[in-house]
């Protein structure tokens, strides 16, 4: 049974930005111990109920335990680790680089924490997404506000129990609710934001920044194109794009989201997509404990939507059933530019295939749509790759796998123009919480050698700072 949560109210919502607030000023997320208490106690809020966790996905989106542990559950108890391990480096002062010229000033770079910040996380992955910002946020020295997903109450829930348990409730506190408590929300000035969603409401979300000055990360999506290069291994290549359209029911913002095929190699590549299917699924994808559902009937009936409305020819699945909120793995060949299913990104477990009689045709019909989060090329052909990369542009571009270069340690996560903007995920969650205060001291004798720069000016300029620059 789905459980109901109870919103925050505005009275509420004006307390906690009040109070930590005055967490901030106060200077008690500074110390860079205090902040390692509270990531690990931020792990250990998981450990100690990856149970409670994994039940409250199965409610929320039918998550099969397995998945619920690899693609949510143990990468974030390893993030908390990973920051435990290196926030005394990532919080370090450094030096700037050496100029004879300014050496005497002793300039660095102060990494201070920009104050009471806010996240606000989505219903996909609603442990990953919500509680991996936070942990940089804290890392960083700030107080955070966490703005779960209203459509996931099970987990959004859970982590509003147990974050005041686990962690200082003057230093962290989630706010429950919908549109209301988040336009609540963006009526105050934030050190930093980070809205994780869809285009439609990043836009409503960048109005609402602008207008308090605050800083704003966006994480978006996109359709996110795979371009199959026919001396691929077709089985390989099947394999690991069907798991990542599958994984999640389709529901990740990195999935792959349709196939820009050799018109020669659609049939076979379809057939291997089938054989692949079958392996994961050998009793049917419709008896099968291994896939989620969609997340709500909203979702479900606009993917259905698409579906019934395509021009393509569906090759294999395309079963649904409503009370399950449940869409079969389905591949539909044959599809043009301009069907239902390439007018926005799915989000499901859909996967068109459009053949292009060339790599350039499939390098145009990217570039003639919006810049997606990832771009994924399966070749073993270097050129063909570097053909692909250097001439698209997406938040990255990986070569002959899908999505786990989100798990990856040391890559930013991030898109770019319409899939979002500023990366995060670990080290770079940090950077994104965390100002760059340029700071220096002058020394009394410096006035001896740059005294020229006090008026009455009796040099030229050009005499105290002769040129750099290499003679032409």
């Amino acid at each position: 049974m789905t459980p109901e949560l109870k919103f925050t109210t505005f009275e509420e919502i004006d307390e906690i930005y009040s109070t930590l607030n005055k967490t901030f000023r106060s200077g008690k997320t500074k110390p860079i111990a205090f902040r390692k208490v509270q990531i690990l106690q931020l792990g250990y809020l998981l450990q100690d109920n990856l149970e409670r966790f994994k039940e409250a996905l199965a409610i929320d989106l039918g998550r099969p335990p397995l998945e619920a542990s690899f693609l949510e559950l143990d990468s974030t108890i390893s993030d908390c680790k990973i920051a435990y391990d290196r926030v005394d480096k990532w919080a370090r002062t450094e030096k700037a680089p050496f100029n004879i010229k300014f050496a005497a000033f002793r300039p660095v770079i102060r990494k201070e924490p920009k104050g009471v910040v806010l996240s606000i996380s989505p219903f996909n992955y609603p442990v990953w997404l919500a509680l991996g910002p936070v942990i940089g946020a804290i890392a960083a020295g700030n107080c955070v506000v966490l703005k779960p997903s209203e459509l996931c109450p099970a987990i959004s829930g859970l982590i509003a129990e147990l974050i005041p348990k686990y962690l200082d409730n003057d230093v962290i506190r989630v706010v429950l609710g919908a549109v209301p408590e988040t336009s609540k929300l963006m009526e105050y000035q934030w050190g930093h934001i980070l809205y994780t969603g869809s285009g439609r409401v990043a836009k409503i979300i960048g109005v609402a920044a602008a207008k308090t000055l605050s800083p704003i990360s966006l994480e978006l999506g996109g359709k996110s194109p795979v371009v199959i290069d026919a001396k691929c291994d077709f089985k390989i290549a099947a394999r690991r794009i069907l798991w990542g359209k599958c994984a999640n029911a389709g529901q990740t913002c990195v999935a792959p989201d349709y196939v820009l095929v050799p018109r020669s190699s659609e049939d076979a590549f379809v057939k291997a997509l089938k054989d692949a299917h079958d392996e994961f699924y050998p009793s049917g994808a419709t008896t099968t404990p291994d896939l989620s559902r969609i997340i709500s009937l909203a979702h479900f009936h606009r993917l259905k939507n698409l579906l019934d409305n395509t021009s393509g020819t569906i090759a294999f699945g395309g079963q649904t059933d409503e009370s399950q909120k449940f869409i079969a793995p389905t591949v539909v060949k044959g599809i043009k530019d301009g069907d239902s299913l390439m007018s926005d990104e799915l989000f499901g477990p859909i996967l068109p295939i459009m053949p292009v009689d060339d790599v350039d045709e499939a390098i145009a019909y990217i570039n003639a749509h919006d810049h997606p989060l990832a771009l994924y090329c399966f070749s073993p052909d270097a050129a063909f790759k570097n053909k692909v990369f250097d001439n698209t542009q997406s938040g990255s571009a990986v070569a002959n796998d899908v999505m786990v270069h989100c798990a990856t340690d040391g890559l930013p996560f991030g898109g770019v123009g319409p899939s979002g903007s500023g990366y995060h995920t670990r080290g770079f969650t940090f950077d994104m919480f965390t100002h760059l205060r340029a700071s220096l001291d002058s020394p009394g004798w410096i006035d001896n050698i740059l005294g020229a720069r006090f008026p009455p000016y009796t040099v030229s300029f050009d005499d105290l700072y002769p040129s750099a620059l290499p003679s032409p």
